[in-house]
């Protein structure tokens, strides 16, 4: 079967100039469209989240889909490479019109298989990199990593009150009571009143 994907950004737009597009080329090629798939929305937005997801997880081997310009898929590389790559590995052809960009033979699918790849991995390792060179700007500067200790853990606010929770509990409050009051587990405060007496 032949699908057509057509995409605009706002309502603002029209689907009529990439829909002439599409069937001229059609006309042109002795080609007829089964299915047209056509929506309003963002291409940065996650394809799951699109028609066009939908429309990808319903293609089968040997079904062709085709748009205007291959930007229509998605706005950023690693989405249209997602997307290609998921295409490849189901054996559905793509043709975009403008651009002329075909993905239809098993040469170009595995080129677009490891392309993906490659580009997965080049992404991780640039993620990576800045992270690393991020934390040792901060440990340069003398700024302690993680989380202060005891900062705003529910171990301090127990600590600051208690005494407090210990008179809730000779005056008779159960113990689920008190945890509850402090917003926490009953066996969280018995470990605490434990290890802090034990402490002392």
């Amino acid at each position: 079967m032949i699908y057509a994907y057509i995409r605009v950004s706002t309502e603002m737009q029209t689907f009529e100039v990439q829909k002439y597009e599409i069937e001229n080329y059609c006309a042109g090629h002795g080609l007829h469209v089964d299915q047209w798939c056509l929506e309003t929305v963002s291409g940065t937005r996650s394809v799951e989240k699109r028609s066009l997801g939908k429309l990808l997880r319903r293609m089968r081997e040997g079904d062709q889909l085709l748009c205007t310009e291959i930007s229509r898929l998605g706005r950023n590389m690693m989405m249209v490479m997602a997307i290609l790559n998921t295409c490849s590995s189901k054996g559905i052809a793509i043709h975009s019109i403008k651009d002329n960009f075909d993905l239809s033979d098993t040469i170009n699918a595995k080129i677009i298989a490891f392309c993906f790849a490659l580009a997965a991995e080049i992404e991780r390792n640039l993620i990576s990199q800045r992270t690393r060179e991020a934390l040792a700007v901060k440990r340069q500067a003398g700024i302690r990593l993680g989380r202060p200790p005891g900062r705003s853990s529910k171990k301090t606010q127990f600590l600051q009150r208690r005494a407090e929770v210990q008179q809730w509990l000779a005056s008779g409050l159960k113990m689920k009571d008190a945890a509850r009051r402090l917003g926490i587990h009953e066996n969280t405060l018995r470990t605490y009143l434990t290890s802090t007496s034990i402490e002392k």
